[in-house]
């Protein structure tokens, strides 16, 4: 068990997405947000997506991006997992395309722990066999128990 157990669940993680670039991977992630968010709308999470974006790139290099956002309203940390089928540009700083991306949502005051929950995600990420393994697999179970019992 980590910082990220809480977080994921098989029904916020989706293997083989058809989203082509980050417009539409923000979509699919805010899809997969939706029944835990409400009241808040899938469009209010791409808007906060988006604005971190705009600050810089979430791609972490590798294949890998943790996009991420602060959203008003929110109560608790959450996050998803998306692996595109078919990698997509990112601006990852040595110029790969994404095909893993860990969502994280936490509320708009959220300080420490959004620190700590983004450096585990990162932790798991820049691990080679972790991101082998979650390239490779296709049981949303199997990524969950990865994510959730992943240690350094």
């Amino acid at each position: 068990m980590n910082v990220l157990s809480p977080l994921f669940t098989t029904n916020c993680i989706a293997l083989n997405s058809p989203a082509k670039n980050k417009s539409e991977v923000f979509s699919a992630a805010a899809a997969l947000f939706a029944e835990q968010l409400k009241p808040i709308s899938a469009d209010t999470v791409c808007s906060f997506l988006n604005a971190r974006e705009q600050l810089g790139s979430t791609a972490l290099g590798a294949g890998v991006a943790i996009p991420h956002g602060r959203v008003k309203g929110l109560k608790h940390p959450c996050a998803a997992f998306i692996k595109v089928a078919t990698p997509i540009d990112f601006a990852a700083p040595d110029q790969l395309p994404v095909s893993i991306l860990v969502f994280l949502l936490v509320p708009e005051k959220a300080t420490q722990e959004h620190l700590e929950i983004l450096s585990a995600i990162a932790q798991v990420l820049s691990d080679p066999k972790a991101r082998v393994a979650l390239e490779n697999e296709i049981d949303p179970e199997k990524v969950c128990q990865l994510l959730c019992h992943w240690k350094t």
